[in-house]
């Protein structure tokens, strides 16, 4: 039974993540500040006994180690999930708005915590040939007014991914920009306005586990440009099944790392 540790697992694309990984049979051990709301997912989940849910900040070194002792206890980690993310203060505001304590608040969360935990988590990740999952942004390659201190966060977060995978061979690490989805950071990042319109976070699913499962180089992608590269695939195997393990070859054709998006949170 695979194993993934999901950080920011109580709402949005964490737990629609966790609940398609439990449907295909992964041991989850799930993260969230919300006590309340993590135990509801696990509950809601189709193997309750397979889920282990740890509430508490990312940001404090000592709930930290506590998700890095039920991993030891594991043994191996095949999946390591850094969803967890603040914008900071809202509304938005430029960056001569944002204090000192400010940016260090959105670093602790959007950098320093996935760093430490794939840091400490390299052992278990190594054992499994393990991927390391972390959400960014475009914000992150993009300059918007007002989002300077998040977009600075997900610009140091893609760096340090994709070093991560370059030291370390045995497994793959990504940065994925999922888009705007219809989520509560987006409505905060957007207050009062009608995001409806914006992609469910189940949505972005497929093209993850796609990722995942294809496994192309340690890179920078888009949700969009992987679910493209889906349905690419599907068409190949369509014409001809014998070719239905085509899709690494065409993630490695297709996907560039390097291309941006519109604005997500």
């Amino acid at each position: 039974m695979p194993t993934a540790l999901i950080t920011g697992a109580s709402a949005g694309l964490g737990r629609a993540l966790a609940t398609e990984l439990a449907n295909l049979g992964w041991r989850l051990v799930l993260t969230a500040r919300g006590a309340q709301r993590l135990e509801q997912v696990a509950t809601e989940l189709p193997d309750p006994p397979s889920v282990t849910t740890i509430a508490g900040d990312v940001a404090d070194p000592t709930h930290r180690a506590r998700l890095v002792g039920v991993i030891n206890q594991i043994g191996a980690l095949d999946l390591l999930v850094n969803n967890a993310s603040t914008l900071g203060p809202t509304p938005l505001r430029p960056l001569a708005g944002l204090s000192p304590a400010d940016l260090s608040d959105v670093l602790a969360v959007n950098v320093i915590a996935p760093f430490a935990l794939t840091a400490a988590l390299l052992p278990a990740l190594t054992a499994a040939r393990g991927v390391v999952l972390d959400i960014s942004s475009d914000a992150g390659i993009e300059h918007y007014p007002e989002w300077g201190g998040y977009g600075a966060s997900k610009a140091a977060l893609d760096h340090l991914t994709l070093t991560f995978g370059v030291e370390n061979l045995d497994i793959a690490c990504y940065a994925v920009d999922p888009g705007d989805m219809r989520t509560d950071m987006q409505q905060a990042a957007f207050p009062g306005e009608d995001i409806s319109d914006r992609t469910a976070p189940s949505a972005v699913v497929p093209a993850l586990l796609g990722l995942i499962s294809s496994r192309p180089p340690t890179g920078r992608y888009r949700a969009a440009d992987i679910a493209a590269a889906l349905v690419a695939c599907d068409e190949v195997a369509r014409r001809n099944p014998a070719q239905r393990d085509c899709l690494a070859s065409l993630a490695r054709r297709s996907l560039d790392p390097s291309r941006g998006s519109a604005v997500s949170a």
